[in-house]
């Protein structure tokens, strides 16, 4: 049993913390200021035995022009026409407003069920605002406290039946001609398939300063003006993820907000989206860093690179409005001379050209993606890598410091997502980072992974002395017999 259910309503009335206290997370952005949400942010939500996709929405403005709130607006209207169930929230501490009034006679002539909730409704200071609420004529409203958890059971005792009604209407399900085999869970000690599935979408993050056109980009790959977009820098503030079939291929892609200098940053809402921003970059395995082409690699460019290579994820730089571009081949010459220059630990990382207005070269960003994501799955056997270690000290030796040379003795594979490797070898603190840079590098050139991020770790193998544990227990015997002597008694 499922359906979805949209909460709508004024600015700051409530509908994030509800959100976040249905899904059992904290996932939308909550703070006393309106406004906060922008977006529409989708979540997984339970109440009971219930199961159901749950809908954030941006608060509902008295405004129909092109302006920031009136495409907030017509997101919401957007929400509240595909929703099974709209739950519209008021605030019982400032009872039934105008707005709310206007905003009721909407929902009355689009939503196909719509619940009247008094939020903030705890002690008796709702209770006048909650008797407001009859008059809206929307059925009786429920006094619930989205901070406090109450009124949940009798927000479920409302919801049953109508989810009831939503599963008796929806068209019976088609059933297939063949049984669909849908695989065997992966054997002890094998690795699971890698590649993106329906099951396991790619998981994709795009990252940048404000206005580069993140979004802008993202409603492009998914057909549809699903994020809200526009020429004002800073729109986006929840990161917010959307499922699309990116050219066959099944991604999760994270819209997040754009990322200033932390100096600049002074808003407490602007840190919790940068925050927010940085976390969905945790969760991705590949991120596409969105330049701005008319001033590309300014420092905070550079900044967000870093911390994505830094977090190990596979990386992808896009320069986007690249339709603005008159010289078109000189401008490529200097971006790729920039990046080599500037961001050497993404050395051969792809880069490429979009616009996200005309949808032009999200065919090349698409390949890019997919050839980042196997670079980033690759893995070597130890046998190939012992056998390239050996090529790459006889033709560079490691350093002998005091004259005590470093022996380089085994190496293999610990893990893939990043590639990860670990070095047996005599004395590690001694090896220069110069020599590891080195191997990183052959890695790099001989086993075809460029740009991905490499972990090469050391580990401390001491000269082998086939005699040691031997001489260890001539060791021990000797105490032992030294012992015994002394325990004896004189005669």
């Amino acid at each position: 049993m499922s359906f979805t259910l949209a909460i709508v309503g004024r600015p700051n009335v409530g509908k994030s913390t509800l959100f976040n206290r249905l899904v059992g997370k904290r996932l939308a952005l909550v703070d006393d200021q309106p406004g906060v949400t922008r977006d529409l942010r989708e979540g997984a939500a339970r109440l009971g035995d219930l199961r159901f996709v749950v809908i954030d929405s941006a608060g509902l403005e008295m405004a129909e022009d092109d302006s920031l709130q009136g495409r907030m607006r017509r997101l919401t209207e957007r929400a509240v026409d595909e929703a099974d169930i709209c739950l519209f929230v008021i605030d019982a501490r400032a009872g039934v407003t105008a707005a709310d009034e206007y905003f009721a006679d909407i929902l009355r002539k689009r939503a196909r069920h719509v619940i009247v909730a008094a939020n903030k409704a705890e002690g008796r200071a709702g209770e006048a605002g909650a008797l407001e609420a009859y008059a809206l004529g929307l059925g009786e409203p429920l006094r619930i406290s989205a901070e406090h958890g109450e009124g949940m059971d009798d927000l479920y005792r409302v919801l049953v039946p109508l989810s009831d009604e939503v599963e008796a209407a929806r068209p019976a399900p088609i059933e297939p001609v063949t049984d669909v085999d849908v695989g065997e869970e992966p054997a002890e000690g094998e690795e699971a398939d890698w590649r993106p599935s329906a099951d396991r979408p790619l998981q994709l993050a795009v990252i940048g300063r404000p206005n580069a056109g993140k979004s802008t980009l993202i409603n492009k790959i998914i057909g549809e003006d699903r994020l809200l977009t526009g020429p004002e820098a800073g729109i986006t503030r929840d990161s917010i993820s959307v499922t699309a079939d990116f050219m066959g291929t099944p991604m999760r892609i994270f819209d997040t907000a754009g990322m200033r200098k932390r100096a600049k940053v002074t808003d407490k809402v602007e840190k919790l989206s940068v925050a927010d921003g940085l976390r969905a970059v945790r969760f991705a395995e590949v991120v596409v860093v969105l330049l701005d082409v008319a001033i590309p690699f300014e420092q905070q460019d550079l900044r967000i690179a870093d911390f994505a290579e830094t977090e190990g994820r596979a990386v992808v730089v896009a320069a986007n409005k690249w339709d603005l571009e008159d010289d078109k081949p000189e401008k490529l010459k200097t971006l790729r001379e920039s990046f080599e220059r500037l961001l050497p630990q993404l050395k051969g990382a792809p880069m490429v050209t979009v616009s996200a207005k005309t949808g032009k070269g999200l065919d090349r960003l698409h390949a890019a993606i997919l050839k980042a994501h196997e670079v980033w799955n690759r893995r070597v056997s130890t046998a190939r890598l012992n056998r390239w270690l050996g090529v790459m000290t006889e033709s560079h030796p490691p350093p002998a410091p005091g004259g005590r040379r470093i022996r380089l003795r085994y190496m293999t594979q610990v893990k893939t997502r990043p590639p990860s490797f670990v070095v047996k070898s005599t004395h590690t603190d001694k090896l220069p980072e110069s020599y590891l840079r080195y191997l990183v590098n052959g890695l790099r050139a001989d086993f075809d992974m460029p740009g991905t991020p490499i972990r090469l770790m050391l580990r401390d193998q001491g000269e082998a002395n086939p005699y040691r544990r031997k001489a260890q227990k001539i060791s021990q015997s000797g105490a032992l017999a030294k012992h015994k002597n002394r325990q004896k008694p004189k005669s």
